[in-house]
């Protein structure tokens, strides 16, 4: 199963190198929100995989209402013109630094 995941990841390092696309300034935002939301996501993933209580529908559900979470705030943002996509990012980079630092300790055996 690991190694579906690091072909993916190699087939995908390929073809973002030799298919450049680069993203409009306007979606900027939200592509970085978006990024962040996923990142949240598959760790958040791989914490409940380490602590043996990974369930794939649990991890799809929380990969994708995250994502629509994070649009729809960048959306409302940009509707009324307040940067609400700097709290999304906020509440994500802390999620993604508190799952790191799950993941650490139990790879550590702590």
């Amino acid at each position: 199963m690991i190694y579906a995941a690091i072909i993916g990841l190699v087939v995908g390092l390929i073809a973002g190198l030799y298919f450049p696309y680069s993203v409009p300034p306007e979606y900027g935002r939200m592509l970085a929100v978006a990024v962040m939301a996923g990142l949240d996501a598959v760790l958040g993933g791989i914490r409940a995989s380490l602590e043996s209580k990974y369930d794939t529908i649990v991890f799809m559900t929380g990969f994708f209402i995250n994502g629509i979470l994070a649009a729809f705030l960048c959306y409302a943002s940009n509707f009324i013109g307040i940067d609400l996509y700097m709290v999304a990012i906020l509440i994500f980079g802390m999620r993604v630094f508190q799952n790191i630092g799950v993941i650490r300790r139990l790879y550590m055996g702590k």
